[in-house]
């Protein structure tokens, strides 16, 4: 088995948080504090023999980890569980499923950690895929649990596993999430390898080590908080009432939903969340805002600010009674994005996100304003009051009714149904051309081409020749 020549500890630190509300209604009585399980992962190859600062790698890894335990042995609602690897088998012997799960979960049960350890013995390979695929079955069905892993290993999967992959998959089943790689040693390379599985550290020695498993493990047990700051383009407090999502970016799925909150003094809610996962926050602004990959630190409060200036768009009929479109709807796209935005009905408003839109009118023929929507501004569109297509000519056949350009062009809007070219259809105001051919025609040469106006307000009656 290979192993690097200066001693590496990798710590990996993964949290399992189910979705819970962020927000709770008043006088309804708190929930049941949820157990945290630590399972500690322990390499028990035979390259922990090697020393370090004097002392065997292996020594120095036990006494850490029972010290380690004692401290957690009077924490409320906490499990420990212990399972080592490459502790059965010789080095020799190439075993590549040497993984055991040495002492189950228990409350306050430092004492059966610190008794097995004082009997493993290091000696064979290092199973970490193995080992991390087994792990996941030594956590108790609860789904109200958080369960948290640490492997401690000083050396690279040695049986051709990828603990990458296999780190990702447990975390998309909720066994474990982002984990943190703590890597004591000098070899930058052997960090670049590992840092897949999370965050990675690197501990050039073990009064470091020790430090930064006291840091992981302060990260799991203390409480984090989350405050979003929405504001304008000059950055003031005044953007809120905007559904928030934080959504697990390794999984996918929304771990907390609410409404984001200001106080009168303009300061935004204070926000539990668990810090051992890793998340993007969708701010549900008309269109949305995803910020990736939060800056939050565990066990501190922390303050997220994010602009988010919106203004009004209010869409006006005209002043006509009834209207013969009945309802029209616009589409609204961002400049320069074919993607839609939002689908509204003429006659109401939307807050938007500031920026240039393009509004397209479902009218006949439809239309497209570009607009700009500015902070705490409404802007307003509408449309001239339609007026009427009267055909009174009863064919059947084939036609189309195309809008006349100023350049002379023509542009499609309608097909006429071939049942019947009777129809009676509000139209927009404009230079319009009738095309039609009936059925019975023996030829092209028969076509029935015919230009005429639309006036607001007004009917044009239009009639063809049956050719």
């Amino acid at each position: 088995m290979r192993h690097l020549g200066t001693l590496r500890w990798i710590v990996v630190l993964s949290g399992l948080l189910l979705s819970t509300t962020f927000l709770r209604a008043q006088n309804v009585p708190p929930e049941k504090p949820r157990v945290t399980r630590i399972l500690f992962v322990l390499d028990a190859s035979g390259s922990m023999l090697a020393p370090l600062e004097g002392t065997p790698r292996w020594s120095v890894a036990k006494d850490l980890l029972a010290k380690m335990v004692d401290s957690l042995n009077a924490y409320p609602n906490l499990e420990l569980a212990l399972r080592a690897y490459g502790h059965q088998h010789d080095d020799k012997e190439n075993n590549c499923e040497d993984s055991r799960l040495e002492v189950p979960f228990a409350p306050k049960n430092a004492k059966a950690i610190k008794d097995r350890l004082k009997t493993l013995e290091a000696r064979g390979n290092t199973p970490i895929t193995y080992s991390l695929q087994q792990s996941a079955n030594d956590f108790p069905a609860d789904k109200t649990a958080r369960n948290v892993l640490i492997l401690i290993t000083d050396g690279l999967e040695s049986c051709k596993g990828d603990p990458c992959a296999t780190s990702v998959a447990l975390q998309r089943r909720r066994v474990f999430l982002k984990p943190f790689v703590i890597g004591l040693g000098n070899e930058k390379d052997f960090g670049k390898q590992l840092d897949c599985l999370g965050q990675y550290y690197n501990a050039a020695d073990v009064k470091t080590f020790r430090r930064v498993l006291d840091n992981v493990i302060t990260q799991t047990l203390t409480k984090t908080t989350v405050s979003v700051n929405l504001t304008d383009e000059a950055g003031k407090p005044v953007e809120s009432n905007v559904n928030l999502t934080f959504v697990n970016n390794v999984t996918e799925t929304p771990e907390y939903n609410y409404v984001h909150y200001r106080d009168a003094q303009g300061k935004p809610d204070v926000l539990d969340i668990d810090a051992l996962q890793s998340y993007d926050l969708v701010i549900n602004t008309v269109p949305p805002v995803r910020q990736a990959n939060l800056p939050i630190r565990p066990g501190k409060a922390n303050v997220l600010t994010y602009k988010t200036p919106q203004g009004v768009l209010s869409l006006q009929s005209p002043n006509i009674s009834p209207n013969p479109y009945g309802k029209v709807q616009a589409v609204v796209r961002a400049q320069g994005n074919p993607s839609t935005v939002v689908s509204l009905n003429f006659g109401t408003k939307q807050k938007l996100l500031a920026g240039n839109y393009e509004v397209e009118l479902l009218t006949l023929p439809r239309l497209v304003r570009r607009i700009t929507v500015k902070q705490g501004q409404e802007t307003a569109v509408t449309y001239e009051a339609p007026g009427t297509l009267n055909i009174v000519t009863d064919l059947k056949g084939y036609g189309s009714i195309y809008r006349l350009n100023n350049d002379e062009s023509q542009t499609w809007v309608y097909n006429l149904p071939e049942g019947s070219s009777k129809v009676n259809l509000p139209m927009q105001p404009g230079a319009y051309r009738l095309v039609f051919r009936t059925a019975s025609a023996t030829g092209s040469k028969f076509t029935d081409v015919r230009n005429f106006t639309i006036r607001s307000g007004q009917t044009s009656s239009v009639s063809m020749f049956n050719k």
